[in-house]
Formats: structure tokens, C-alpha cells, sequence
């Protein structure tokens, strides 16, 4: 065999693993593009039973857009049919205007103060950072298994 024809075929040989990389790569990317987004980081910081009727938990959601940043859900459930089942949710404070390594770290809840009396008060106090302290305190009332602004 010549010299030329080896050369030719290692070309030909190197073009076509080139092809195949680069259509595996195109089908990557296509379906990358088609690929949901990945749920938010979530974190449960707090949660209390009030008697037989209502369940409040606090949960941290870190920021999709922001590493440092997340927000603060508050839900209320409902026992129904022998299982908790969600009634309401509210965002506590502003979206994205918590910072996420205080949320979930030690320390994190100054306050979580529930009731079970109907209606059930609930008051909240986040640690904001460990230098500037806790938050003011939030307040709401869970009436009926919905939460309204206390």
C-alpha cells in the first residue's frame, strides 16, 4: 500500500469520527433546549402541629437566578381523609429578599410562634444575616385553613 492511500485513509477516518462527534453534540444540545429548568434548591426550616386541624411549615427556596438569595413559603395543611393536604400558601417577606446561607443554617428561625386556637395566630422572625440579626416579626392569622395578614 502507498504512503498516499494510508494518509488518505486516516483522513477519511478522522472526518468521519469529526461527523459523529459533532451530530452527537447537535443532539445534545437539542435536547438540552427542550429539558425543564431544575426545581429550586428547597430547605424546611420550621414546622408545627396546631391540634388535630392545622399544619404550618416554613420552607426556604433558594433563588434560581441568585445562589445567595431565596424566598420563604409558609403552608398550611389541613388533616382530611387521614392525610395532611395543603389549604393555603404565602410568600414571607418579598421573593428572592432572604439571603439562602442564613435561611438554612443554625440559627435560622428567631421565632415560630403558633397557637392552635381558631383563628390560629402565627408570628415569623427569620435571621436576616449573623451580623444584622433577626427580622422584624411577621404576623398572620390562619382562619378556616387560609392564611391572612395578622
Amino acid at each position: 500500500m502507498s504512503l498516499a492511500r494510508i494518509r488518505t485513509r486516516g483522513v477519511l477516518a478522522t472526518a468521519a469520527l469529526l461527523a459523529v462527534a459533532a451530530s452527537t453534540l447537535g443532539a445534545a444540545d437539542a435536547g438540552a433546549s427542550t429539558a425543564r429548568p431544575a426545581a429550586p434548591q428547597t430547605r424546611q426550616i420550621a414546622s408545627s402541629v396546631l391540634g388535630a386541624d392545622y399544619k404550618v411549615t416554613l420552607t426556604a427556596l433558594r433563588s434560581t437566578g441568585d445562589a445567595y438569595a431565596a424566598s420563604v413559603r409558609m403552608q398550611v395543611y389541613t388533616h382530611s381523609g387521614g392525610a395532611w393536604k395543603e389549604s393555603d400558601r404565602v410568600t414571607v417577606g418579598d421573593v428572592d429578599g432572604w439571603f439562602w446561607f442564613p435561611l438554612t443554617g443554625s440559627g435560622a428561625v428567631c421565632r415560630f410562634s403558633t397557637a392552635g386556637t381558631e383563628p390560629a395566630p402565627v408570628t415569623v422572625s427569620l435571621l436576616l444575616t449573623p451580623s444584622l440579626g433577626c427580622s422584624a416579626p411577621a404576623h398572620y392569622v390562619v382562619e378556616h385553613g387560609k392564611v391572612h395578614a395578622g
